[in-house]
């Protein structure tokens, strides 16, 4: 649609600017006395550069700029050009004269300087239109290439923001089953509840998040079940709490940012030896929303193979893409409790 209006308006532009260039001169003329030899004089005297300069500007535009300058073949650019030039000065001194003789017979005109001022002069109006039609084609291929720049990245962040969104699907399942894993022997009927629970956030994943933004409302419920789902799998050492807002307007935010901070939390500030707390807060204020985590610092040692070790970078990169400049990631450890706070502008 875009590229059709611009094959419209492009052309209505070029024919306009040429109405008022020939329209000009015999606006111009109007107060001036209808018998005089004065007005047709000066029309013909402007009309017929006016033709040759649109000869020089459109022979450029067309096919010269295209076919020698943009493929450096620069002297023979200019060559050509000089050429056409001189051959349309000369054909324009003799065509002026011819023209005001057949109109104005018998007349004298008076004595003028030498015909070579006029031809120089003549020669440096010419390259008015020539330089113009550089200008114009240079632009407008600055600005398509800028476009075709613009699309390349925008194609290229959408690969790179669904490579990461992929990588997190895996991690997330990775983690889900390991939870109905080590209910399985102990805790079967749970077992089956969290099988269940887990077809619904799968749901969400596979199809709910395939959208640019989701409504918060969802992506709420979808932490609250994987939340929940993951109650089943620890023991009553380990106290978890989450506060999220009952009533949500009616805003869309990019699906399954949170998660990664919730995983990382229960990676991390779960231990078998000890007890936990572990909580998440997401908070609304105006045009901000922000979610933060908080655990026990216990960092897995190399062996602990619980995850794919994307989570925290992966949110970094996915954050940079989705939201440049409009986001605040920070996490920190005081007194052994890890807490990870993130912003959005929505």
């Amino acid at each position: 649609m875009v590229l059709n209006r611009k094959k419209i308006i492009f052309p209505l532009l070029h024919v306009l600017v040429w109405l008022i260039l020939i329209s000009m001169p015999y606006l111009l003329s109007q107060g001036q006395n209808v018998d005089s030899p004065v007005v047709p004089k000066v029309l013909i005297s402007t009309w017929v550069p006016l033709f040759s300069y649109a000869i020089i500007f459109y022979s450029n535009y067309l096919i010269f700029i295209d076919r020698f300058f943009f493929n450096k073949k620069t002297l023979l650019f200019f060559v050509i050009n000089i050429v056409l030039i001189t051959v349309l000065v000369w054909s324009n001194h003799e065509l002026k004269d011819y023209l005001i003789q057949l109109i104005i017979p018998g007349d004298n005109p008076p004595r003028r300087p030498p015909r070579t001022i006029f031809w120089y002069l003549d020669f440096l109006g010419s390259i008015v239109p020539l330089a113009f039609s550089i200008a114009l084609k240079t632009t407008e291929k600055w600005m398509k290439t800028e476009a075709m720049q613009k699309e390349t990245m925008n194609v290229r962040l959408q690969s790179e923001i669904q490579h990461l969104k992929y990588q997190l699907q895996p991690h997330f399942f990775f983690n889900a089953l390991n939870t109905i894993y080590s209910m399985v022997d102990h805790h079967p009927e749970s077992a089956k509840k969290t099988i269940h629970s887990l077809g619904k956030l799968m749901r969400y994943l596979l199809y709910d998040t395939e959208t640019e933004k989701v409504p918060l409302q969802k992506e709420i419920d979808f932490m609250t079940q994987y939340i929940e789902l993951m109650k089943l799998r620890f023991s009553d050492k380990i106290k978890i709490s989450y506060s999220f807002p009952e009533v949500v307007p009616n805003i869309k935010i990019v699906p399954l940012l949170f998660i990664t901070l919730i995983e990382n939390t229960f990676k991390h500030g779960v231990t078998a030896s000890t007890s936990s707390d572990l909580s998440f807060n997401l908070e609304l204020k105006e045009t901000h929303l922000t979610f933060t985590a908080t655990n026990p610092n216990t960092p897995k040692n190399n062996s602990d193979k619980s995850g794919s070790g994307i989570g925290l970078e992966n949110l970094k990169k996915r954050l940079q893409l989705l939201y440049p400049n409009q986001h605040h990631f920070d996490y920190k450890v005081e007194d052994g409790i890890f807490t990870a706070i993130l912003t959005l502008e929505i």
